[in-house]
């Protein structure tokens, strides 16, 4: 329906018929009510989108490693098994655990986490701690010849280097010095911590 909401001055509006005039306020109070309905139903229903915004924060948090628990069931399944089993014959023993091994690597690459057993690779100290060199004639110098432990990295970040034996130039006859790889304890950074600042090998 529409409304004539003409202003109307306070000399020109006093010169109006009484019915006019009621007409008017009646009309300017249905507006205002409107108007507070509306204001109303806004709030309400910003409220309702806090609400859900919340609860979908709130199940993320709950809910938010259901997937990867889904696929840890597989592995403890494997684990039950192996000890229901029992018996002592270390080929099956070792069989077992390196297939459960497997469905835990497995699980874990499928949601972004990387195993590190870089031998056979050129040392790289975004990845890589070094932990000793040996002098080698049939590996390229700076390459991995040996893994203590693996190392992690979740997509992008690294979680752990791997720590790995380097190989070097055999000593020179002259009993020279060969160049060495400085090692640096590494420490997990946090989400503050930039990554040129990571303390890796370098």
């Amino acid at each position: 329906m529409n409304q004539d909401t003409t202003p109307v001055d306070g000399d020109d509006f006093g010169a109006l018929p009484v019915e006019e005039m009621e007409a008017r306020i009646r009309d300017l109070a249905n507006q205002l009510g409107a108007a507070r309905d509306e204001q109303v139903r806004l709030l309400a229903e910003m409220d309702n989108q806090r609400k859900r915004a919340a609860r979908d924060v709130d199940a993320a948090r709950k809910f938010g490693v259901e997937r990867l628990l889904n696929d840890l069931m597989p592995v403890c399944d494997g684990l039950e098994m192996g000890l229901s089993q029992g018996g002592s014959d270390p080929t099956r023993l070792r069989e077992g655990m390196d297939l459960t091994l497997k469905l835990l690597l497995k699980a874990a690459e499928g949601h972004g986490l990387k195993r590190l057993h870089p031998v056979g690779e050129a040392f790289n100290p975004e990845w890589h701690q070094a932990m000793a060199m040996v002098p080698t004639g049939d590996r390229p110098a700076g390459s991995i010849i040996d893994v203590y432990q693996a190392g992690y990295r979740l997509h992008e970040r690294l979680i752990r280097p791997a720590m790995v034996t380097v190989a070097a130039d055999p000593l020179p006859p002259s009993g020279g010095r060969r160049p060495s790889i400085t090692r640096r304890w590494w420490k997990p950074r946090d989400a503050t911590t930039p990554a040129s600042k990571t303390c890796c090998p370098r």
